[in-house]
């Protein structure tokens, strides 16, 4: 831990979990919850949880549990201290000076470095643009019709015929070889020696969402191979999670976001006016770029290229929207390849109208569907209709699926009633999703013994944090040594000490622990889905069942372990003795 435990404790009560983490999740209120689709994974109906009471979040989906400091750890791959520190100046909290950990030190230190040196690498291409080296550069742009502004606002550049001057330049300005080679800006050979791969091309800087550079894309002058060259992965720069033009897009507070497929797409809409536009970065569009679209938007327009490539392209995003709970829609490219193409040959009115106009996804699977068969044939008409009933049983809202069928019928002349029919008959021969039994008991059966053992001991802690007051009537059974597994029993002793003091929040258990890991799996031990229940009577039942199995594993633990151990005897004796007390106690969840 590096600060204090009661300033990190004063900094988590003064940042409201629902506040934090809605500013980057759209919450609704349902409930003594506030819900959202999970920014971990993709999901469309909402399953992540935040509590206002506990202070916490948990995802039904895909499990991941904490505070608010675990959040921006998970979200923003913050480490702890840092995470303090942001979370600190949303407060208003000042912070003293505090000792970095060696490995604190290094990770910082070496992130700062790859952020420098591509940074300066940035700069370096920047004035070979401007220089007599960057005319050929300089021609292309123009020749794009980009201004000097735009050239400007995205720090545009251009790498020389030399791919050792990079490297010079570098050296020069202090950053090591390992360095420039870990940042992805140059490779090593035994003939050339460190020498950059980027050279005789434009270069676009991409920039994380504070305007970071992470990372490069190289377009070349002339037929050379590849077209596009893009840096590798590095501790900074991951493809898959970033996204270009975002660093201007996510503030253009459009409605919607525009998601384009290359550097120049984006940076003529951008010129254009629809600051909105963003492209992935030399990959196909990916789920995790889909979940990064999110935090700023719900509607994503498509804005790929009109050809074949482009519409492959198009339905694969549509599918990967979807699965992220984003609504979809495609802008109609036509007679123009892309947007840089439409726009300079009809302007950005007539672009704003096909933005307005963007055709509904599904209907856009539809049509591109109906293109693949002869509608003259009927038994190919029939294969088409029997596709899109294949499609229809997508949609896992009944409401949502009977407004689409009915829209689809009337559009393709297909009779409504036959249409559900096929809709019911392919989710039967495909096999419908059963529903989820939730246990009546509070002991799960068809479980390893060791897995009901800890279930238990999850399950009482859980009901503690959500019913503190029944910790009062339970404490003199019960103590943190019951619970047999070591990260269980450290939670239950701060938990159970928390307790007994006025004002304690179970949120501030979880920063307690510095290990990531330990973090994860107390936050989730938190939030253990506990046994619903028709009546208090069975509540109180299943509460009663709860505390037994974790008494009876106790005394059964120690027992194994007693042997000469005077303290493990006296344990057993102890615990014994409770057990027989408490099988005649009733527990009332008043």
């Amino acid at each position: 831990m590096y600060y204090p435990e009661e300033l990190v404790e004063e900094i988590r009560t003064k940042n409201d979990i629902v506040g934090v983490i809605g500013s980057y999740v759209s919450l609704k209120k349902r409930g003594s919850n506030h819900w959202g689709c999970c920014p971990f994974h993709n999901e469309k109906t909402p399953s992540f949880a935040v509590s206002e009471n506990k202070q916490m979040y948990h995802c039904f989906g895909c499990g991941v549990s904490g505070n608010v400091y675990t959040f921006l750890m998970q979200y923003e791959n913050y480490t702890f201290p840092e995470a303090v520190k942001a979370l600190a100046e949303r407060a208003g909290v000042n912070l003293p000076e505090v000792e970095y950990s060696e490995e604190e030190k290094r990770r910082a230190n070496r992130r700062a470095r790859l952020l420098e040196v591509n940074k300066e690498a940035a700069k370096f291409f920047y004035y070979q643009l401007r220089s007599p080296h960057g005319e050929k550069g300089m021609q292309y742009l123009q020749k794009r019709e980009l201004t000097p502004e735009t050239i400007h606002k995205f720090g545009l550049g251009y790498a020389g015929m030399n791919g050792t001057t990079l490297v010079e330049y570098l050296r020069s300005k202090g950053f090591e070889d390992a360095l420039i080679r870990d940042a992805g800006l140059a490779t090593y050979s035994e003939r050339r020696g460190l020498s950059s791969q980027f050279w005789n091309r434009v270069m676009y800087p991409i920039q994380d969402i504070n305007h970071r550079v992470i990372g490069f894309g190289g377009r070349v002058m002339g037929d050379g191979e590849p077209k596009y060259l893009n840096s590798p992965e590095t501790d900074i720069f991951d493809k898959r999670r970033n996204l270009y033009g975002l660093n201007f897009a996510r503030t253009a507070r459009s409605g919607n976001l525009i998601l384009c497929e290359g550097y120049m797409d984006v940076i003529a809409m951008h010129q254009a006016g629809f600051t909105q536009a963003v492209a992935s970065l030399g990959t196909a569009f990916t789920s995790e770029q889909a979940v990064l679209l999110r935090r700023y938007t719900d509607n994503v327009l498509l804005a790929y290229d009109s050809d074949g490539a482009g519409v492959k392209a198009a339905l694969r995003g549509i599918g990967i929207l979807r699965e992220a709970g984003l609504s979809g829609k495609v802008i109609n490219m036509k007679p123009y390849k892309d947007p840089d193409e439409f726009i300079k040959n009809l302007g950005k009115e007539a672009f704003q109208e096909r933005i307005d106009q963007a055709e509904n996804s599904f209907f856009f699977e539809i049509r591109i569907l109906a293109e693949q068969y002869q509608m003259q044939d009927p038994e190919q008409k029939t294969h088409f209709h029997r596709e899109i009933a294949k499609k229809l049983c997508g949609f896992s809202e009944e409401v949502e699926r009977e407004n689409y069928l009915q829209a689809i019928a009337e559009k393709y002349l297909i009779s409504v009633d036959n249409l559900r029919k096929l809709v019911k008959s392919y989710a039967a021969t495909a096999g419908e999703v059963q529903p989820i039994e939730r246990p009546r008991s509070g002991i799960v059966s068809k479980q390893s013994p060791e897995e009901n053992v800890k279930r238990a001991q999850r399950l009482l802690i859980t009901w503690l944090v959500d019913e503190p007051g029944l910790y009062h009537k339970i404490k003199k059974y019960i103590s943190p040594e019951d619970f047999t597994d070591e990260l269980y029993a450290k939670a239950a002793d701060k938990l159970f000490a928390g307790l007994d003091q006025p004002g304690f929040q179970p949120a501030s258990i979880i920063s307690m622990f510095e290990d990531p890991e330990e973090q994860k799996q107390v936050g989730e031990l938190f939030q253990t889905t506990l046994p619903e229940m028709d009546s208090k009577q069975e509540r109180e039942q299943a509460f009663h069942d709860i505390l037994m199995a974790v008494k009876r594993n106790s005394y059964e633990y120690y027992n194994e372990k007693a042997g000469a151990d005077i303290t493990a005897l006296q344990k057993v004796v102890a615990g014994k003795k409770d057990l027989e007390n408490l099988a005649k106690t009733h527990i009332s969840l008043d």
